[in-house]
């Protein structure tokens, strides 16, 4: 139907607690927000990384959480000369060797997810049109990094 289309245009999908969306985020070093994109609540986290792989340009390693463990991005971050600190998913026949000290930064990353859902309109998702929501994202990250 009609509702279920329009809202795959605007990143809005389902999950366990209702109609939602993602938020995808490169951060620096010390865990400020530099690029972002939306996908649906229901899409994979492998399709936001390609959405953001190309602004990785750079960077020596990458962390990520186990939502992003796929072949074709630890490849694709492997031929850029960045190294994927990402731990295996549980139902690998291989296991994957990854940096463990250095996983642990990634505690930066989710504090700057706290900051920006700390913005109501951010936290609730109250826009209707993906523009206007991924437009109080950046107003979020702007002000609570950056400004």
């Amino acid at each position: 139907p009609w509702r279920q289309r329009r809202a795959k245009s605007q990143a809005i999908g389902p999950s366990r607690g209702g109609q939602t969306t993602k938020v995808h985020t490169l951060t620096d070093t010390i865990g400020r927000p530099y690029a972002f994109a939306l996908t649906s609540g229901n899409a994979s986290d492998t399709k936001g990384a390609d959405l953001l792989l190309h602004r990785v340009g750079g960077a020596h390693y990458l962390l990520a959480d186990k939502g992003y463990d796929a072949n074709v991005i630890r490849k694709c971050l492997r031929q850029n000369g960045v190294v994927p600190v990402i731990p295996g998913r549980i139902n690998r026949k291989r296991r994957i060797a990854y940096e463990r000290t250095r996983y642990r930064d990634r505690h930066l990353i989710e504090n700057a997810f706290c900051r920006i859902k700390d913005w109501r309109r951010v936290a609730t998702r109250y826009d209707k049109l993906a523009r206007n929501f991924l437009s109080a994202v950046a107003i979020a990250i702007l002000l609570a990094f950056w400004v």
